[in-house]
């Protein structure tokens, strides 16, 4: 099921034909409150009345027209005013083959940091993590970043092999790292085949980023995950270790485990909900099936009951 859901994410012929479909275009409503900002800030402002904080994605990816990547650039200088105007904590999470990243480095450099920019000091700018083709590059623009900006944060992914090396060499840098499991398709010998191997790294990624050394570097750790026992295990843990609950987040997705995001907010722990909006969802909504059997049984119940 995941391989079939990850090919589909590839597809343009299917991106171009599924998303004329009612019935697919209800489903991904689940996930997302809309493909425009306006709706992106209206699902904010309602988080915010239960303390739940929000990061925003514009969606699209691997852009191939330096004009293309400028718009997208100008649409979150834009988002980021409107954020301000509006009083809310939101923050961006951008993807660096939609700045550009395919057509060059400088290219893409130059539009992250006028993004980076514009947030302002107090407002992290998430480097999304791609395909592990992409992650080097990735890596090299955060720590560029990084060393101009105090707030940016990159994301990294527990499937991968390699993110225990790379967390800790990012761990002195201090900035902010977002922990996914990860959604595209790689082989055996670049990312864990087994579910049952991912959740192990990524637990034993949460202790890095919540070590000791990490916290002393000023590290944010945000930890992205749908998978309830994992984020028990961690509070769990957390707390043994005299951790306090504002000292790290939870982020989950807009629409998946709402009482959760909900139970988190209450209780005192940093609950993020990432809201994706934009027209190009497909792709993305197909890897977020792909991640966890449990969202198809999410979206076949919302259908079901809509």
């Amino acid at each position: 099921m995941r391989s079939f859901f990850l090919a589909c994410s590839q597809s343009t012929w299917m991106r171009e034909r599924a998303t004329r479909y009612p019935f697919v275009r209800r489903a991904v409503s689940k996930f997302m409150p809309g493909e425009t900002a306006d709706a992106a800030l209206a699902a904010a402002q309602i988080l915010q009345k239960v303390s739940i904080g929000t990061v925003f994605t514009y969606l699209g990816e691997n852009i191939k027209d330096p004009a293309e990547a400028e718009r997208v650039t100008t649409h979150y200088l834009d988002v980021l005013d409107r954020v301000r105007q509006m009083g809310l904590g939101t923050e961006v999470a951008v993807k660096l083959t939609q700045l550009g990243l395919d057509l060059g480095i400088e290219l893409c450099y130059q539009n992250l940091r006028r993004i980076i920019a514009h947030a302002g000091a107090g407002s992290t700018v998430w480097i999304d993590m791609e395909a592990s083709s992409y992650v080097d590059a990735t890596l090299d623009l955060y720590r560029r970043a990084l060393a101009a900006f105090p707030n940016v944060g990159v994301c990294v992914q527990a499937y991968l092999h390699r993110t225990r090396h790379d967390v800790q060499g990012l761990i002195p840098l201090g900035g902010a790292i977002r922990l996914v499991k990860g959604a595209y398709q790689e082989p055996p010998e670049v990312a864990f085949p087994r579910k049952a191997e991912v959740d192990e790294n990524y637990f034993a990624l949460t202790q890095q980023l919540l070590s000791s050394e990490a916290r002393s570097h000023g590290l944010r750790a945000a930890l992205a995950t749908h998978d309830v026992k994992l984020i028990k295990r961690i509070s769990d843990w957390a707390q043994l270790q005299g951790l306090e609950r504002t000292g790290f987040e939870f982020q989950m997705l807009y629409g998946i485990q709402r009482q959760e995001q909900l139970r988190l907010a209450r209780e005192g722990w940093k609950s993020i909900v990432l809201i994706a909006y934009g027209s190009y969802w497909f792709p993305w909504y197909m890897r977020r099936l792909a991640e966890r059997p449990a969202n198809v049984l999410f979206v076949l119940r919302g259908l079901f009951a809509s």
